[in-house]
């Protein structure tokens, strides 16, 4: 197994380069006593090492951090932090970077939404070493002009992302916490229509919790309704 290098100097500051501000103040506001940042292990750079854990924070695709998931889940356990921006603040900014404009989206996002990001990790679960921690976070998003125009683009960029302040944490962990997740009314056969009406969230996102829950081993599929798969808890979950 390898062996994280030494424990830096409680004076040195958190490192912060090649990461955007969303990235670098997540890691400063979990960050425990004890904690090292950004150490080297099995030939990756790690955000932050908590005794054996590791903890990565993803602000971008889940999808990306596959191979080094894997890699690491063979050596210690893995702990991914993704943050959904459950409120932002949209600020436009000119050229030279000055604000112009600051108004609240009104988009409001939750624990559902992380779904479209995790189907991208969904048998990861299965590894009791895994788990994911979602943060549903307030945020600044900083758009600027776009420095070159093109055919059905939009004449903005996001340059940056800010935290304001971290709301309700969710900690997803092993087969059973997935199954969980489902509402206990749903006893029977259910489908994701069933599944986004008792959730209050939109179909497609009842589809990509579906589809994580069956590929983790909480679900399994039971037959269809019409064109729709009806699913039921898996009897794996329990003996995981």
């Amino acid at each position: 197994m390898s062996s994280p290098c030494a424990r830096p100097s409680p004076r040195r500051a958190i490192a912060t380069q090649n990461e955007g501000p969303l990235h670098a103040a997540l890691k400063a506001h979990l960050a425990q006593p004890g904690d090292r940042f950004e150490v080297p292990f099995a030939g990756y750079q790690i955000d932050l090492v908590r005794d054996e854990l590791l903890l990565e924070i993803q602000t971008a695709k889940l999808g990306a951090l596959r191979p080094k998931l894997r890699a690491l889940l063979r050596e210690r356990p893995v702990r991914v932090v993704y943050p959904v921006l459950a409120e932002t603040w949209l600020v436009s900014v000119d050229a030279e970077g000055r604000p112009v404009r600051r108004r609240k989206s009104p988009k409001r996002r939750g624990l559902w939404d992380a779904f479209a990001e995790l189907v991208s990790l969904p048998r990861l679960f299965r590894d009791p070493r895994f788990s994911c921690e979602v943060l549903l976070v307030q945020a600044e998003e900083v758009r600027r002009p776009a420095t070159r125009r093109r055919r059905r683009r939009k004449d903005w960029v996001v340059a940056e992302r800010r935290l304001l302040g971290v709301g309700e944490r969710h900690l997803l962990t092993g087969v059973d916490g997935l199954q969980a997740l489902v509402p206990a009314e749903l006893v029977g056969p259910f489908g994701t229509a069933d599944l986004a009406r008792t959730l209050g969230c939109p179909r497609h996102l009842a589809q990509k919790l579906a589809y994580c829950l069956r590929e983790a081993g909480a679900l399994e599929t039971v037959g269809k309704r019409g064109n729709a798969l009806l699913y039921a808890r898996s009897a794996l979950a329990s003996s995981a």
